[in-house]
């Protein structure tokens, strides 16, 4: 079973709803504007991050969020963040880049990786997110993204 499959399989069983939208491939915020106005719900951004004591975070916020790093490690109680390079994400959470999901958490090992969800997609509202690849969107509630 790919991860992939395997992603389905896990929220099936546990009752959670989903659609999957294809489209092309896509790796930036800049890029998914095509598809957006195809796709009804709240987009996101997904930073893939690393403190300087060297600890790692997934953050999802939404798709037009802008992020100053230096605001967000005092919120974070870390040190200094920068982006984590892609290898330490292929080996963390199993994705490269553009295909960064708060989903990829399954195929992270416990305590890994910390996500950080943006309160505002916490919500029981639709929010789309990558299934591990960047061919397509995920729509589901976003309460059950933290399921």
């Amino acid at each position: 079973m790919t991860p992939e499959e395997r992603l389905y399989a896990d929220l099936t069983a546990a009752g959670i709803a989903y659609a999957v939208h294809e489209h092309s491939a896509v790796f930036t915020v800049e890029e998914s504007r095509a598809i957006k106005t195809d796709i009804n719900c709240l987009h996101t951004k997904n930073l893939f991050l690393k403190d300087a004591g060297g600890a790692f975070f997934l953050l999802t916020v939404p798709a037009e969020a802008r992020i100053d790093l230096k605001r967000v490690h005092p919120l974070l109680a870390c040190r200094r963040l920068s982006f984590g390079k892609p290898h330490a994400m292929e080996a963390l959470i199993g994705v490269t880049p553009g295909s960064v999901t708060p989903l990829a958490m399954i195929n992270a090992e416990v305590g890994a990786i910390t996500l950080v969800l943006d309160e505002t997609l916490a919500v029981d509202q639709q929010v789309g997110v990558r299934p591990l690849r960047n061919t397509a969107t995920m729509v589901l509630k976003g309460t059950d993204i933290l399921a």
